[in-house]
């Protein structure tokens, strides 16, 4: 046994990070930050498994991860209140660990999941909240919302979403399936909501950019379809701006 098997909730500001992964070439990410605490927490390495990746900007409401912690000093084990609070001391403002648990040993965020819920916000007026331009993508056009109904209704269902993908090649599976795209309209503000069973890479940002274009006029609702039954990338809609998305949940 590795240790205690410990899954936090956790939320986070993700724009001045280089998104959720490791790298090499910086130390301006989520799950290294985590993992430079655990490892002052503990004296040794600890690998951090989160439920999937955000990119360079993406926020999380309620990303997943999941750690396993050696006993501490004294022989005790960690409690996930301890482990929680201790992450919270150390980390900085922009990131907190919401929930802490304990979960079996073979749990795994990513593996187990069953589902995640992506939004991405969009602001149709031509000044956005001071207080909220990073956390909104400023569009400044109105958005025919019964467009991007119509053009969402394509997206629902058991697809193969590689179109909707910056991959340039995968082996893995690019089939997914995806619940009906909410999009819900208040005041000035557009919010879209993506809920399925797995993303590819930058899928739900150029779905919001094709669902965008549709409801400017730019592109019609059976254009989707075309996108998804060729499989071409240059088909769908732009690769809507990093700021406006926050993952928002994930199931188990």
């Amino acid at each position: 046994m590795r240790g205690t098997n410990i899954k936090i909730v956790l939320q986070y500001d993700g724009t001045r990070y280089d998104g959720w992964q490791k790298q090499g070439n910086t130390d301006r990410t989520i799950q290294g930050r985590l993992e430079r605490i655990l490892e002052r927490m503990t004296g040794q390495p600890v690998e951090v498994y989160g439920s999937g990746r955000t990119d360079a900007g993406v926020h999380a409401l309620r990303q997943t991860a999941n750690f396993y912690l050696p006993p501490d000093s004294q022989g005790k084990e960690w409690t996930p209140e301890a482990a929680r609070d201790a992450l919270n001391r150390y980390l900085p403002e922009d990131i907190a660990v919401l929930e802490a648990d304990h979960v079996p040993e073979r749990f795994h965020s990513r593996l187990h999941a069953v589902s995640k819920t992506y939004l991405y916000r969009i602001e149709t007026a031509k000044r956005a909240d001071v207080f909220q331009r990073k956390y909104v993508y400023i569009l400044g056009r109105t958005l025919d919302a019964d467009a991007m109904e119509r053009a969402a209704l394509f997206l629902a269902g058991r697809h193969d979403f590689r179109g909707f993908s910056s991959l340039k090649r995968t082996r893995k599976s690019t089939v997914r399936t995806l619940d009906l795209p909410e999009i819900r309209t208040e005041k000035s503000r557009v919010e879209l909501r993506f809920t399925g069973d797995g993303f590819l890479y930058h899928m739900v940002r150029i779905m919001a950019g094709t669902l965008i274009e549709a409801g400017l006029h730019e592109r019609s609702a059976e254009s989707v379809r075309e996108v998804l039954e060729s499989g071409d990338r240059s088909l769908a809609g732009f690769t809507a701006p990093p700021q406006g998305l926050f993952l928002a949940d994930v199931r188990y």
